[in-house]
């Protein structure tokens, strides 16, 4: 099975897997009680979980309910039917280890203005009130815990019965296909991608929405929305613009072209993202800050500037692959490395490896602007409590992990020509640091 290299070691591997299908479900029912009815306080929780146990978690484990399911189904249709029928330009995947290259249809940033000016045109002629999502959150999340799980078997039965490429397979053992996935490409008839849809349609998109939720939630309870909830809400939706404005980039990184579709990708993206990720803006509908002008806005210009770098940084590397090298960064030519490898058929391919402008700073430079974002529409919050940066802190783990995931996979496929590029561009991610 492709990809499927261990990049830690076995009982590292299995230990990291068997504790994140056990512990990340009943993490996000107990981050959305702490943040909405425990005053945003690890304390608080951890001493009801105490004199309580198990009875404890389970008396705050909120059960699935008709009205969160109908939600789910609703938002779910509505963005399927947006990545179907919505008309976008064919964009062709990168070869996969197999020689299959995937065709999508890129109408992402379409889909996403719809989506958020149908939210808010619901709410504005009162059809329907974004608060009620709110007040069902933990319902909601409860019932995307379960039904992911399921939609995560139905992918390892896929990939075991009917596979939708030869880039699937098993590894032989059953927990890893079930974490990692058994496809890289699984798709529903000829047209729709399930990854495109997990990772970009609903997770992205619930991101988006749940932000805005927030924020008419203050401004119901409260008659206005705080400056911190503002610079909040404004960021995060600069960050998921830009993410659709860069879509079709985001279909040749890890999580499209190399990690298969499995518990750790679509799980995480059907549950984590909408819970984890909008995880400030929760704690803040219930604890509105003042910051201030000039401190809300040079939070606001700072973050913008985070996520402006972030883009410049993935447009960059974009544009040297298309025009295969033949473009100016930074005004000038750039530096690469021309590296050869070998495919899975045995065939000798080439790719372009970028060694000046950002990714002459840093391997993976462009997860520092990324971290920095995340902490610019945290830090509103300021610091009465610590649970709103564990995002900060999920994502600086996560792309640290990534960085050396590549690293790894790029060692293995480049060879020689990987290592002439690591001391080209000595540091994995933070430029003289790390």
């Amino acid at each position: 099975m492709a990809e499927s290299k261990m990049v830690h070691p076995p009982l590292v591997t299995y230990a990291s897997m068997l504790s994140l299908l056990t512990l990340c479900p009943p993490f996000v029912i107990l981050l959305w009680y702490t943040m909405v009815h425990a005053d945003g306080s690890v304390y608080q929780t951890w001493e009801f979980l105490k004199q309580n146990g198990l009875q404890g978690l389970k008396e705050i484990w909120p059960r699935p309910t008709v009205i969160a399911w109908e939600i789910i189904a609703c938002f779910a249709a509505f963005e399927a039917a947006l990545q179907l029928w919505l008309p976008g330009k064919k964009v062709m995947g990168p070869i996969s280890p197999t020689g299959n290259q995937p065709v999508y249809k890129s109408n992402g940033l379409a889909a996403y203005a719809v989506t958020l000016v149908t939210y808010l045109g619901l709410w504005w002629f009162g059809i329907f009130n974004p608060v009620i999502v709110y007040d069902h959150l933990g319902e909601i999340y409860s019932a995307l815990i379960f039904g992911s799980f399921i939609f995560c078997i139905f992918l390892y039965i896929k990939g075991h019965l009917a596979p939708s490429s030869t880039d699937s397979g098993s590894s032989g053992n059953a927990i890893i296909d079930f974490y990692w996935g058994m496809e890289l490409y699984p798709r529903i008839g000829k047209n729709f991608d399930i990854k495109v849809f997990t990772n970009c349609r609903f997770g992205m998109m619930s991101w988006a929405v749940l932000a805005v939720t927030y924020c008419i939630k203050q401004y119901e309870e409260n008659g206005h929305v705080a400056d911190s909830m503002l610079v909040n809400t404004i960021l995060m939706l600069v960050y998921i613009t830009k993410f659709f404005l860069w879509e079709a980039g985001y279909w040749n990184t890890m999580d499209i072209a190399h990690d298969r579709a499995g518990f750790y990708i679509c799980w995480g993206c059907l549950v984590w993202v909408p819970s984890i990720y909008t995880s400030p803006g929760m704690y803040l509908v219930n604890h509105p800050v003042h910051l201030g002008t000039q401190l809300a806005l040079s939070i606001l210009v700072a973050g913008i500037l985070c996520i402006f770098i972030n883009y410049d940084c993935d447009r960059q590397r974009q544009e040297f692959r298309r025009t295969n090298g033949k473009c100016i960064v930074w005004g000038k030519a750039p530096s690469k490395i021309v590296a050869s490898y070998q495919t899975s058929k045995g065939e000798t391919k080439t790719s372009l490896l970028l060694t000046s402008g950002w990714w002459g700073l840093a391997r993976h430079f462009h997860y520092v602007p990324e971290i920095l974002s995340a902490f610019f529409w945290t830090v509103p919050a300021l610091f009465n409590h610590c649970l709103p940066y564990f995002y900060v802190v999920f994502l600086t783990i996560l792309l640290m992990d990534r960085a050396k995931r590549d690293d790894d996979r790029c060692r293995s496929k480049y060879g020689k020509y990987w290592k002439m590029y690591c001391q080209k561009v000595r540091y994995r991610v933070i430029p003289g640091i790390y």
